[in-house]
């Protein structure tokens, strides 16, 4: 075997073939971000009750989850324009909101140590 691939003869095949892969891999991506997402809701209270934490610290967090929070909104449009079931697209706007949340709650805790 040389590594490749011999794609179907017919574009009608090569095309639901790709499309395929395509939604592989979505689904792939939605599942790990929703375990971090899973991780993130346990760890985030902990470090934000941390008498420790520097205002640094939160803010460099509050940043990190609103960076996964627009990219999570992109994961969840291309679920849409793929055309998955209306159930993953859901499971992607509860993990899109689950970021928010998460980076309400720093930003609270950002403005609270601002005083």
């Amino acid at each position: 075997m040389n590594g490749t691939v011999d794609l179907p003869a017919s574009p009608t095949h090569a095309g639901i073939l790709r499309k395929k892969i395509a939604l592989t891999d979505w689904i792939a991506i939605l599942k790990d971000q929703t375990a971090t997402g899973d991780r993130l809701s346990r760890e985030v209270p902990s470090m934000l009750d941390d008498p420790a934490i520097s205002e640094t610290q939160v803010r460099t967090l509050f940043a990190a989850l609103e960076k996964q929070a627009d990219f999570i909104e992109k994961l969840r449009m291309a679920l849409e324009k793929f055309g998955h079931d209306f159930a993953v697209v859901k499971a992607a706007e509860r993990l899109e909101e689950r970021y928010s949340d998460l980076a309400a709650t720093v930003a609270e805790r950002l403005k609270a140590m601002r005083g």
